[in-house]
């Protein structure tokens, strides 16, 4: 294999997971890890990575601005993984809200599916889609501005119904995280907003996100770091953000 078509080949596995470790790649593709260390440190001048020790993670980008309908297609296996941790953290005769998160119309599903008797408020159409046939799931829905790129209501209206309620768990979603500087981000500053409310009244709030996205950056600041208790992921992060969670007080699960 020439060194372009490999180098080729080890951005397409960063952007697959985030992060490369070269001891993998080595046994992945039969050369030395000094060949790959080589190989790192080109695509690192051509802008295309940055190299960590044992390793490399991609640049940070600007996560991409779908709307719901493509996003349902994206990932499906990880946020199955994300779903089912999630799921296993509701307990019967709980309140949890369901935010806008494809993520989220997935655990929706499994909680219908389920014998668990629990209130779910959600601001998401879908999510309530999903309980049309389930008599032991009472559904709360938000009202509000409806945004049909989210599927769903954010904005004061919405936001005012938020404030009335104080929910055991809220399940949200999020198009990126830096850990470095602590922040929590999305696409639109009425969503953002939305997640603020629906964090403020909840007393355990809970992340659910795929681990690339903490090398993805949206353009408006909801949340700290500080303001969550613990991130659902489908696989956990590289050591470096560990560290930076740790140093937050947030669990990974």
């Amino acid at each position: 294999m020439f060194a372009e078509e490999r180098q080729d080949k080890i951005i397409q596995l960063l952007n697959d997971r985030g992060k490369v470790v070269v001891k993998e790649l080595s046994e992945l593709f039969d050369v030395t890890e000094d060949c790959i260390r080589k190989d790192l440190r080109s695509l690192e001048k051509n802008g295309l990575l940055k190299r960590t020790y044992g390793g490399a993670v991609l640049n940070r980008q600007q996560a991409p601005n779908s709307d719901v309908v493509n996003r349902r297609t994206q990932n499906v296996e990880a946020k199955k993984r994300i779903a089912d941790k999630a799921f296993s953290m509701i307990a019967s005769n709980e309140t949890i809200f369901l935010d806008i998160s494809t993520t989220n119309i997935i655990i929706a599903e499994k909680l219908a599916a389920s014998n668990k008797r629990v209130t779910v408020i959600t601001n998401m159409i879908d999510v309530i889609n999903a309980f049309s046939n389930s008599d032991h799931i009472k559904v709360i829905g938000t009202g509000g501005v409806y945004y049909k790129e989210l599927d769903g209501f954010i904005g004061s209206t919405a936001i005012e119904t938020i404030s009335r309620y104080k929910v055991d768990k809220a399940f949200i979603g999020s198009v990126g995280i830096n850990v470095f500087d602590k922040s929590v981000t999305t696409f639109d500053a009425e969503d953002g907003n939305t997640k603020k409310a629906i964090i403020s009244a909840a007393k355990k709030a809970y992340l659910v996100m795929e681990s690339k996205k903490f090398y993805m950056d949206g353009v408006y600041k909801f949340a700290s770091l500080f303001d969550i208790d613990a991130i659902v992921l489908e696989d956990k992060p590289d050591e470096k953000i560990m560290k930076e969670l740790e140093k937050a007080e947030v669990e990974i699960i």
